[in-house]
């Protein structure tokens, strides 16, 4: 029997995990709370349980929120800029894979909600789970959950007006400026740098002795090459209501950038990166 429940059990492993991963942001806490799941249900086992699937998420999700309502900050203590980004325990090819399923504006974004909102909009707008079953995890009647859930909504997809025509092309430029950064290629950089373009940084951004503030796009370009390393962390994203980038090793927000774009190439941008600006930042996915 008890074989038996474990093939079940394993059979929905892979969702579990999907579920809680959104929740949480975290691969060990994910699988800390789907290995929960799995002993709940050992203790409770299958008798009246008829749909599995739905039994295990509403577990999960109960198990998440509380991890979540456990969190004394929004996020573990904070590594610096330029201190080596620091891994968690666990498979680091199975994590990637996490974050490229989800994508890391979406976890930063996410990680900017309540517990209850995260964990109804979760479960509604990514799971398609109707709010009856949502309201008694979350603690709340239906229709407050699906209040929940629309805030979050919100959030993560900014302002409800249509973005103005211009966006799509800014999309493209920050995409175009974050490859080349990744690649450290020196033509590439340039080629989608104006000229005269204008770096500025936060002083937790910067290394001792670099410039508060950087101008033309020959310093520029030869800076975005040595942040090539942190480049494979960043991602576009709503900053502020325009298209820039955050960068978020393991869903976690560092640094955010604040992009302009004129005439298809990067004019000036800023690099975010103290606690308390990030904080105040509104971030969307875009």
């Amino acid at each position: 029997m008890h074989d038996q429940l474990a093939e079940r059990f394993e059979a929905h492993r892979a969702a579990l995990r999907a579920v809680a991963y959104r929740m949480l942001g975290n691969t060990v806490e994910t699988d800390d709370a789907v290995q929960e799941a799995w002993l709940r249900l050992t203790r409770h086992g299958p008798a009246g349980i008829d749909d599995l699937e739905a039994w295990l998420r509403t577990v999960v999700a109960r198990i998440c929120l509380d991890m979540l309502r456990a969190r004394t900050s929004r996020r573990e203590e904070p590594y610096g800029w330029h201190s080596p980004v620091q891994t968690e325990d666990g498979d680091p090819e199975t994590e990637t894979v996490l974050i490229e399923s989800v994508g890391r504006a979406m976890l930063v974004v996410l990680d900017t909600l309540g517990p209850a909102e995260r964990v109804a909009f979760v479960l509604h707008d990514v799971f398609a789970v109707p709010f009856d079953q949502i309201a008694p995890i979350v603690e709340r009647n239906p229709a407050a959950a699906k209040k929940l859930a629309s805030r979050a909504r919100h959030r993560v997809r900014g302002a409800a007006a249509p973005p103005p025509p211009e966006r799509a092309e800014q999309h493209r430029v920050v995409e175009a400026f974050l490859a080349a950064a990744r690649s450290g290629d020196l033509d590439a950089l340039l080629a989608v740098l104006a000229p005269d373009v204008v770096r500025r940084a936060d002083h937790a951004a910067l290394t001792p002795g670099r410039p508060a503030v950087l101008h033309g796009a020959g310093p520029v370009a030869r800076e975005m090459q040595l942040f090539g390393r942190r480049a494979r962390y960043a991602a576009p994203a709503l900053v502020d209501g325009t298209i820039g980038a955050v960068v978020a090793p393991h869903g976690r927000l560092l640094l955010a950038l604040a992009v302009t774009v004129h005439d298809g190439r990067v004019t000036g941008y800023e690099m975010i990166a103290d606690p308390a600006r990030l904080t105040a930042l509104d971030l969307a996915v875009p």
